[in-house]
């Protein structure tokens, strides 16, 4: 820090992802809570009449936002980045020497539900998903009381665990008592492992109030990655039918451009599959390169596979006409933050 007499200046910047950085909500509530002038942007390059600043913090999720990441650095010399998106896997709690902080400010962030996490890690070990190596092993972290910013603010919950169930089955059972009590409607947005749901996972969840990221359609989020997990996905789906959470609230992941052996009728198998039970599809591209996929994830998540064949899609129509013809624009469909195609 420098040592003139006005407070620090610190700035964070937000690359990528549409949900507020935690890691970088984090420092904003440090830094405020010693004192510090705290502006959250996005915006990446110096503004004119911004003064300087005694310390920059930049953060990216996503491997795809490469060229943000190298004009933050150009930019910043001096400024700080992390995040799963850059070569950087200092932790905030690192960087901060202390051994956890779990507080955040939500100022800078205009958001009005609540964001956390009531576990970290994954029982799993997917070779395509960094959680297992950026968190570890699976361990109950905040209560719903942690999480909620309290009664000015909506019940409103946005979890981001990676395996809810995962935790210890008192914990999730103590989670799950505690949204449904306190009446709190909840997005998953990072999806529960349907391959592993029990028949009594499966009956908690449909005691609760779950719904998409607007928090207004009953919506659960969940993943098919791979074709010869089809019979074990199905099984937990026909779990939450059960259960009394129909196909039709389900929102399936489903990663393409990772398996070398994956070919389109492997993809279109998956994907006429899911739909054929009423399972709205989200393909998650893993090659960004494939310019193929990215057209395909394109035609799902906007759902133009309900009323344009694939074909047509790759002909001539252009994007406009396209959406006249379906009567309204594409940026108005519920699709999940965290998961938009660029």
């Amino acid at each position: 820090m420098s040592a003139s007499t006005h407070p620090p200046r610190i700035k964070l910047i937000q690359l990528d992802g549409a949900l507020p950085n935690l890691g970088l909500m984090k420092l904003a509530h440090w830094h405020r809570a010693h004192g510090h002038e705290v502006l959250v942007t996005r915006s990446i390059e110096p503004d004119l009449f911004e003064g300087p600043f005694d310390r920059v913090y930049g953060a990216a999720i996503f491997s795809f936002s490469a060229e943000k990441v190298a004009r933050f650095r150009q930019c910043y010399p001096d400024g700080i980045l992390g995040g799963t998106g850059t070569d950087n896997t200092l932790t905030v709690e690192e960087l901060l020497h202390v051994p956890a902080y779990e507080h955040y400010s939500y100022e800078g962030w205009d958001v009005r539900y609540s964001l956390g996490f009531t576990q970290r890690g994954c029982r799993l070990r997917c070779k395509f998903c960094v959680v297992p190596t950026k968190e570890g092993r699976v361990r109950s972290t905040n209560t719903i009381a942690d999480i909620w910013r309290g009664p000015s603010h909506p019940k409103h919950l946005h979890l981001l665990d990676n395996d809810f169930f995962g935790q210890s089955r008192e914990q999730w059972q103590a989670r799950i008592e505690d949204i449904r009590t306190g009446q709190f409607r909840v997005c998953l947005s990072q999806g529960i492992n349907v391959r592993l749901i029990t028949d009594e996972a499966a009956a908690a969840l449909a005691s609760i109030e779950y719904r998409d990221t607007k928090f207004r359609e009953r919506r659960l989020y969940t993943a098919w990655d791979q074709l010869g997990d089809e019979r074990t996905f199905f099984r937990g789906v026909d779990r939450l039918a059960a259960a009394g959470i129909p196909a039709s609230h389900l929102m399936v992941y489903m990663l393409v451009g990772f398996d070398p052996h994956e070919t389109w009728p492997r993809i279109w198998h998956r994907f006429n599959a899911m739909v054929e039970r009423g399972i709205r599809p989200y393909p998650m591209v893993y090659d960004r390169t494939r310019a193929d996929l990215r057209r395909f994830q394109r035609w799902v998540v906007t759902g133009l596979y309900r009323a344009v064949p694939w074909s047509e899609y790759l002909g001539s129509m252009r994007r406009e006409t396209v959406e006249l013809r379906l009567g309204h624009a594409i940026n108005e469909q519920q699709l999940p933050l965290e998961a938009m195609p660029d």
